[in-house]
Protein backbone atom coordinates (compact mmCIF):
# COMPACT_ATOMS: atom_id res chain seq x y z
CA UNK A 1 0.00 0.00 0.00
CA UNK A 2 1.55 3.36 -0.97
CA UNK A 3 2.74 5.42 1.97
CA UNK A 4 1.76 9.09 2.30
CA UNK A 5 4.60 11.55 2.94
CA UNK A 6 3.58 14.67 4.87
CA UNK A 7 5.36 17.94 5.60
CA UNK A 8 4.60 20.81 7.96
CA UNK A 9 3.95 24.41 6.97
CA UNK A 10 5.15 27.57 8.75
CA UNK A 11 3.75 31.00 7.97
CA UNK A 12 7.22 32.58 8.13
CA UNK A 13 10.86 31.39 8.27
CA UNK A 14 11.07 29.46 11.52
CA UNK A 15 13.21 26.71 13.00
CA UNK A 16 14.41 25.17 16.26
CA UNK A 17 17.98 26.32 15.66
CA UNK A 18 17.58 30.04 14.88
CA UNK A 19 15.86 32.94 16.58
CA UNK A 20 12.82 34.18 14.64
CA UNK A 21 13.65 36.85 12.10
CA UNK A 22 11.97 40.23 12.61
CA UNK A 23 8.84 40.84 10.61
CA UNK A 24 5.14 40.00 10.52
CA UNK A 25 3.75 36.65 11.61
CA UNK A 26 2.66 35.93 8.03
CA UNK A 27 5.26 36.20 5.28
CA UNK A 28 3.17 35.63 2.15
CA UNK A 29 6.16 35.30 -0.18
CA UNK A 30 7.84 32.70 2.06
CA UNK A 31 4.57 30.84 2.57
CA UNK A 32 4.07 30.60 -1.19
CA UNK A 33 7.61 29.30 -1.74
CA UNK A 34 7.26 26.83 1.15
CA UNK A 35 4.03 25.32 -0.19
CA UNK A 36 5.49 25.06 -3.69
CA UNK A 37 8.73 23.54 -2.36
CA UNK A 38 6.73 20.74 -0.70
CA UNK A 39 4.88 20.04 -3.93
CA UNK A 40 8.10 20.06 -5.97
CA UNK A 41 9.71 17.68 -3.45
CA UNK A 42 6.88 15.15 -3.97
CA UNK A 43 5.25 15.49 -0.55
CA UNK A 44 1.68 14.20 -0.68
CA UNK A 45 0.28 16.49 2.00
CA UNK A 46 1.24 19.26 4.42
CA UNK A 47 0.07 19.93 7.96
CA UNK A 48 -0.99 23.43 8.99
CA UNK A 49 -0.41 23.61 12.74
CA UNK A 50 -2.52 25.18 15.50
CA UNK A 51 -1.68 27.17 18.57
CA UNK A 52 -3.73 29.92 20.20
CA UNK A 53 -1.24 32.60 19.15
CA UNK A 54 -0.61 31.48 15.54
CA UNK A 55 -2.02 32.71 12.22
CA UNK A 56 -5.29 31.15 11.09
CA UNK A 57 -4.79 27.69 9.59
CA UNK A 58 -7.97 27.78 7.51
CA UNK A 59 -6.74 30.84 5.61
CA UNK A 60 -3.29 29.28 5.15
CA UNK A 61 -4.86 26.05 3.89
CA UNK A 62 -7.00 27.94 1.39
CA UNK A 63 -3.93 29.85 0.17
CA UNK A 64 -1.92 26.65 -0.23
CA UNK A 65 -4.66 24.77 -2.06
CA UNK A 66 -5.06 27.70 -4.45
CA UNK A 67 -1.40 27.95 -5.48
CA UNK A 68 -0.66 24.19 -5.73
CA UNK A 69 -2.01 21.53 -8.07
CA UNK A 70 -1.62 18.17 -6.33
CA UNK A 71 -0.55 18.93 -2.76
CA UNK A 72 -3.11 17.97 -0.11
CA UNK A 73 -3.84 19.66 3.19
CA UNK A 74 -3.97 18.26 6.73
CA UNK A 75 -5.55 21.15 8.63
CA UNK A 76 -5.05 21.11 12.40
CA UNK A 77 -8.31 22.15 14.06
CA UNK A 78 -9.32 22.41 17.72
CA UNK A 79 -12.96 21.68 18.51
CA UNK A 80 -14.72 24.18 20.73
CA UNK A 81 -14.28 27.44 18.88
CA UNK A 82 -16.28 26.80 15.68
CA UNK A 83 -19.61 24.97 15.58
CA UNK A 84 -19.13 21.53 13.94
CA UNK A 85 -21.81 22.16 11.31
CA UNK A 86 -20.00 25.34 10.23
CA UNK A 87 -16.63 23.54 10.27
CA UNK A 88 -18.16 20.79 8.10
CA UNK A 89 -19.39 23.31 5.53
CA UNK A 90 -16.05 25.12 5.54
CA UNK A 91 -14.21 21.83 5.02
CA UNK A 92 -16.59 20.65 2.28
CA UNK A 93 -16.18 23.97 0.50
CA UNK A 94 -12.39 23.66 0.65
CA UNK A 95 -12.68 20.11 -0.65
CA UNK A 96 -14.87 21.21 -3.55
CA UNK A 97 -12.64 24.15 -4.52
CA UNK A 98 -9.47 22.02 -4.37
CA UNK A 99 -10.86 19.00 -6.19
CA UNK A 100 -10.71 16.72 -3.16
CA UNK A 101 -7.44 17.68 -1.46
CA UNK A 102 -8.65 18.64 2.01
CA UNK A 103 -8.25 16.73 5.28
CA UNK A 104 -8.86 17.78 8.89
CA UNK A 105 -6.65 16.91 11.86
CA UNK A 106 -8.57 17.03 15.13
CA UNK A 107 -6.42 18.44 17.95
CA UNK A 108 -8.28 18.13 21.24
CA UNK A 109 -5.71 20.26 23.07
CA UNK A 110 -3.31 18.85 25.63
CA UNK A 111 -2.17 22.05 27.36
CA UNK A 112 -4.63 23.87 29.61
CA UNK A 113 -2.66 27.12 29.33
CA UNK A 114 -3.00 27.31 25.54
CA UNK A 115 -6.69 26.35 25.67
CA UNK A 116 -7.38 29.07 28.23
CA UNK A 117 -5.82 31.71 25.97
CA UNK A 118 -8.93 31.26 23.83
CA UNK A 119 -11.39 31.02 26.69
CA UNK A 120 -11.62 27.23 26.95
CA UNK A 121 -11.57 26.12 30.59
CA UNK A 122 -12.83 22.57 30.18
CA UNK A 123 -10.78 19.77 31.71
CA UNK A 124 -8.88 17.45 29.38
CA UNK A 125 -11.42 14.58 29.75
CA UNK A 126 -14.20 17.06 28.97
CA UNK A 127 -12.32 18.25 25.89
CA UNK A 128 -12.04 14.69 24.64
CA UNK A 129 -15.76 14.16 25.19
CA UNK A 130 -16.44 17.34 23.22
CA UNK A 131 -14.16 16.14 20.40
CA UNK A 132 -16.11 12.89 20.27
CA UNK A 133 -19.35 14.80 19.69
CA UNK A 134 -17.67 17.26 17.31
CA UNK A 135 -16.50 14.52 14.94
CA UNK A 136 -19.87 12.76 15.10
CA UNK A 137 -21.63 15.96 14.00
CA UNK A 138 -18.91 16.74 11.45
CA UNK A 139 -19.32 13.41 9.67
CA UNK A 140 -23.10 13.47 9.85
CA UNK A 141 -23.16 16.95 8.32
CA UNK A 142 -20.96 15.75 5.46
CA UNK A 143 -22.96 12.61 4.74
CA UNK A 144 -26.60 13.27 5.65
CA UNK A 145 -28.94 13.69 2.68
CA UNK A 146 -31.67 15.19 4.83
CA UNK A 147 -31.87 17.47 7.90
CA UNK A 148 -30.99 15.79 11.19
CA UNK A 149 -31.24 16.48 14.91
CA UNK A 150 -28.44 15.91 17.41
CA UNK A 151 -28.62 15.88 21.19
CA UNK A 152 -25.32 15.81 23.04
CA UNK A 153 -23.71 17.33 26.08
CA UNK A 154 -21.78 19.93 24.09
CA UNK A 155 -23.77 20.25 20.87
CA UNK A 156 -27.51 20.37 20.33
CA UNK A 157 -28.90 20.71 16.82
CA UNK A 158 -32.31 20.71 15.23
CA UNK A 159 -32.75 20.37 11.47
CA UNK A 160 -29.02 20.58 10.73
CA UNK A 161 -28.08 20.18 7.06
CA UNK A 162 -25.40 21.18 4.59
CA UNK A 163 -26.09 21.69 0.89
CA UNK A 164 -22.36 21.54 0.12
CA UNK A 165 -20.92 18.03 0.19
CA UNK A 166 -17.25 17.09 -0.08
CA UNK A 167 -15.70 15.68 -3.23
CA UNK A 168 -14.09 12.86 -1.24
CA UNK A 169 -16.59 10.19 -0.31
CA UNK A 170 -17.93 9.41 2.13
CA UNK A 171 -16.02 12.42 3.54
CA UNK A 172 -12.54 14.00 3.73
CA UNK A 173 -10.03 12.09 5.87
CA UNK A 174 -10.23 12.75 9.59
CA UNK A 175 -6.86 12.66 11.33
CA UNK A 176 -6.78 12.49 15.11
CA UNK A 177 -3.98 13.16 17.57
CA UNK A 178 -3.90 12.11 21.21
CA UNK A 179 -2.09 9.41 23.17
CA UNK A 180 -4.05 9.34 26.43
CA UNK A 181 -6.40 6.43 26.93
CA UNK A 182 -9.39 8.66 26.14
CA UNK A 183 -7.66 9.98 23.04
CA UNK A 184 -6.81 6.54 21.69
CA UNK A 185 -10.35 5.33 22.25
CA UNK A 186 -11.87 8.27 20.36
CA UNK A 187 -9.31 7.80 17.58
CA UNK A 188 -10.31 4.14 17.37
CA UNK A 189 -13.94 5.20 17.06
CA UNK A 190 -13.56 8.09 14.58
CA UNK A 191 -10.11 8.53 13.03
CA UNK A 192 -9.30 7.60 9.46
CA UNK A 193 -5.65 8.17 10.42
CA UNK A 194 -4.30 8.25 13.97
CA UNK A 195 -1.24 10.48 14.41
CA UNK A 196 1.51 10.42 17.03
CA UNK A 197 5.21 11.18 17.48
CA UNK A 198 7.83 8.54 16.82
CA UNK A 199 8.97 6.07 19.46
CA UNK A 200 11.24 3.02 19.21
CA UNK A 201 10.03 0.51 16.66
CA UNK A 202 8.69 -2.09 19.11
CA UNK A 203 6.74 0.59 21.01
CA UNK A 204 5.19 1.91 17.78
CA UNK A 205 4.14 -1.61 16.81
CA UNK A 206 2.53 -2.10 20.22
CA UNK A 207 0.63 1.18 19.81
CA UNK A 208 -0.58 0.16 16.36
CA UNK A 209 -1.72 -3.24 17.63
CA UNK A 210 -3.58 -1.51 20.48
CA UNK A 211 -5.51 0.97 18.35
CA UNK A 212 -6.33 -1.64 15.72
CA UNK A 213 -7.72 -3.93 18.42
CA UNK A 214 -9.84 -1.09 19.81
CA UNK A 215 -10.98 0.03 16.37
CA UNK A 216 -12.02 -3.51 15.45
CA UNK A 217 -14.79 -3.21 18.06
CA UNK A 218 -16.22 -0.40 15.90
CA UNK A 219 -15.66 -2.32 12.66
CA UNK A 220 -12.83 0.03 11.70
CA UNK A 221 -9.09 -0.03 10.93
CA UNK A 222 -7.48 3.44 10.89
CA UNK A 223 -4.27 4.30 9.11
CA UNK A 224 -1.26 5.30 11.18
CA UNK A 225 0.70 8.56 10.96
CA UNK A 226 4.06 8.94 12.74
CA UNK A 227 6.20 12.09 12.88
CA UNK A 228 9.97 12.03 12.36
CA UNK A 229 12.82 14.58 12.29
CA UNK A 230 15.35 13.20 9.74
CA UNK A 231 18.94 14.47 10.02
CA UNK A 232 20.94 13.49 6.95
CA UNK A 233 24.58 13.43 5.88
CA UNK A 234 26.46 12.16 2.84
CA UNK A 235 28.18 9.65 5.15
CA UNK A 236 27.13 8.30 8.52
CA UNK A 237 29.96 10.20 10.19
CA UNK A 238 28.85 13.47 8.61
CA UNK A 239 25.23 12.77 9.58
CA UNK A 240 26.20 12.44 13.24
CA UNK A 241 28.36 15.55 13.03
CA UNK A 242 25.32 17.33 11.62
CA UNK A 243 23.10 15.96 14.42
CA UNK A 244 25.43 17.11 17.19
CA UNK A 245 25.80 20.52 15.55
CA UNK A 246 22.00 20.85 15.58
CA UNK A 247 21.91 19.83 19.25
CA UNK A 248 24.48 22.53 20.01
CA UNK A 249 22.46 25.16 18.14
CA UNK A 250 19.25 24.14 19.93
CA UNK A 251 20.98 24.43 23.31
CA UNK A 252 22.53 27.77 22.42
CA UNK A 253 19.16 29.16 21.32
CA UNK A 254 17.51 27.98 24.54
CA UNK A 255 20.26 29.47 26.70
CA UNK A 256 19.39 29.19 30.38
CA UNK A 257 15.70 28.49 29.79
CA UNK A 258 14.55 25.80 32.23
CA UNK A 259 13.42 22.42 30.97
CA UNK A 260 9.71 22.43 31.83
CA UNK A 261 8.08 19.16 32.83
CA UNK A 262 5.71 18.16 30.01
CA UNK A 263 1.98 17.87 30.62
CA UNK A 264 1.10 16.01 27.41
CA UNK A 265 1.22 12.21 27.43
CA UNK A 266 3.25 11.83 24.26
CA UNK A 267 5.89 14.24 25.55
CA UNK A 268 6.16 12.38 28.84
CA UNK A 269 6.46 9.08 26.98
CA UNK A 270 9.27 10.42 24.80
CA UNK A 271 11.22 11.53 27.85
CA UNK A 272 10.76 8.12 29.44
CA UNK A 273 12.58 6.63 26.47
CA UNK A 274 15.48 9.04 26.98
CA UNK A 275 15.98 7.52 30.42
CA UNK A 276 16.97 4.32 28.62
CA UNK A 277 19.46 6.15 26.42
CA UNK A 278 19.56 8.68 23.63
CA UNK A 279 19.88 6.14 20.79
CA UNK A 280 17.33 3.46 19.91
CA UNK A 281 17.10 1.07 16.96
CA UNK A 282 20.40 2.42 15.54
CA UNK A 283 18.86 5.60 14.06
CA UNK A 284 16.28 7.02 16.52
CA UNK A 285 18.11 9.75 18.43
CA UNK A 286 16.45 11.48 21.40
CA UNK A 287 19.25 13.69 22.72
CA UNK A 288 17.46 16.85 21.57
CA UNK A 289 14.26 15.61 23.20
CA UNK A 290 16.12 15.19 26.48
CA UNK A 291 17.80 18.60 26.24
CA UNK A 292 14.51 20.42 25.62
CA UNK A 293 12.11 18.37 27.73
CA UNK A 294 10.48 17.40 24.41
CA UNK A 295 9.21 20.98 24.06
CA UNK A 296 8.14 19.94 20.57
CA UNK A 297 8.68 16.82 18.50
CA UNK A 298 12.39 15.97 18.57
CA UNK A 299 12.34 12.32 17.48
CA UNK A 300 15.28 12.41 15.06
CA UNK A 301 16.45 9.70 12.66
CA UNK A 302 20.15 10.15 11.89
CA UNK A 303 22.15 8.72 8.98
CA UNK A 304 22.70 8.79 5.26
CA UNK A 305 19.57 9.05 3.11
CA UNK A 306 19.77 5.29 2.50
CA UNK A 307 20.10 4.52 6.21
CA UNK A 308 17.25 6.81 7.22
CA UNK A 309 15.05 5.46 4.41
CA UNK A 310 15.70 1.92 5.69
CA UNK A 311 14.75 3.04 9.21
CA UNK A 312 11.53 4.63 7.92
CA UNK A 313 10.69 1.51 5.91
CA UNK A 314 11.00 -0.55 9.09
CA UNK A 315 8.16 1.56 10.50
CA UNK A 316 6.19 0.96 7.32
CA UNK A 317 6.71 -2.78 7.86
CA UNK A 318 4.98 -2.63 11.27
CA UNK A 319 1.97 -0.72 9.92
CA UNK A 320 2.81 2.99 9.53
CA UNK A 321 0.91 4.35 6.53
CA UNK A 322 1.83 8.03 6.76
CA UNK A 323 5.22 9.61 7.57
CA UNK A 324 5.40 13.24 8.66
CA UNK A 325 8.93 14.48 7.89
CA UNK A 326 10.14 17.78 9.32
CA UNK A 327 13.69 19.07 9.37
CA UNK A 328 15.57 21.43 11.66
CA UNK A 329 16.21 23.78 8.72
CA UNK A 330 12.69 23.48 7.34
CA UNK A 331 12.89 24.98 3.86
CA UNK A 332 16.32 23.59 3.00
CA UNK A 333 15.42 20.17 4.41
CA UNK A 334 12.22 19.98 2.35
CA UNK A 335 14.32 20.44 -0.79
CA UNK A 336 16.90 17.91 0.44
CA UNK A 337 14.28 15.30 1.38
CA UNK A 338 12.71 15.62 -2.06
CA UNK A 339 16.06 15.07 -3.74
CA UNK A 340 17.63 12.37 -1.55
CA UNK A 341 15.11 10.74 0.84
CA UNK A 342 11.55 10.63 -0.52
CA UNK A 343 12.49 8.76 -3.74
CA UNK A 344 14.15 6.04 -1.62
CA UNK A 345 11.07 5.75 0.59
CA UNK A 346 8.73 5.41 -2.38
CA UNK A 347 10.95 2.86 -4.13
CA UNK A 348 11.31 0.83 -0.94
CA UNK A 349 7.55 0.78 -0.42
CA UNK A 350 7.00 -0.16 -4.08
CA UNK A 351 9.39 -3.12 -3.81
CA UNK A 352 7.84 -4.30 -0.55
CA UNK A 353 4.34 -4.12 -1.99
CA UNK A 354 5.44 -5.98 -5.11
CA UNK A 355 7.02 -8.73 -3.01
CA UNK A 356 3.85 -9.02 -0.93
CA UNK A 357 1.73 -9.31 -4.07
CA UNK A 358 4.06 -11.95 -5.51
CA UNK A 359 3.92 -14.00 -2.31
CA UNK A 360 0.13 -13.78 -2.29
CA UNK A 361 -0.03 -14.88 -5.94
CA UNK A 362 2.30 -17.78 -5.29
CA UNK A 363 0.31 -18.91 -2.27
CA UNK A 364 -2.95 -18.92 -4.25
CA UNK A 365 -1.56 -20.61 -7.38
CA UNK A 366 -2.78 -24.18 -7.92
CA UNK A 367 -0.23 -26.90 -7.35
CA UNK A 368 0.65 -28.93 -10.44
CA UNK A 369 -0.22 -32.65 -10.15
CA UNK A 370 2.67 -34.99 -9.55
CA UNK A 371 3.03 -37.80 -12.14
CA UNK A 372 3.36 -41.26 -10.57
CA UNK A 373 5.57 -43.88 -12.24
CA UNK A 374 4.17 -47.39 -12.47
Amino acid sequence: MPVEVVGMIHSRPSSDVEAPAPGPAVDADFLRRFFLAHEAADFDRVLTVYRATMPDGWAMASFGLTITTNLKIMLAHRPGFINPTLAARMAATQDQLSGGRFGIHIITGGEDVDQQREGDFLSKPERYARSDEFVEVLKQTWTSEKPFDYEGRYYRLKGAFSSVKPVQQPHPPVFFGGSSDEGIEIAAKHADIWAFWCQPLAAVKARIDDIHARAARYGRRPGISVSFRPILGSTEEKAWEHAHAILGRVKALRGDAPVIAPTMNYRREALQWTEQGDLHDERLWLAIARATGMATNHTALVGTPEQVADALLAYYDVGVTQMLLRGYEPYEDVVDYGRSLIPLIREGVRLRDMQTANRAASASAPTAPVALSV
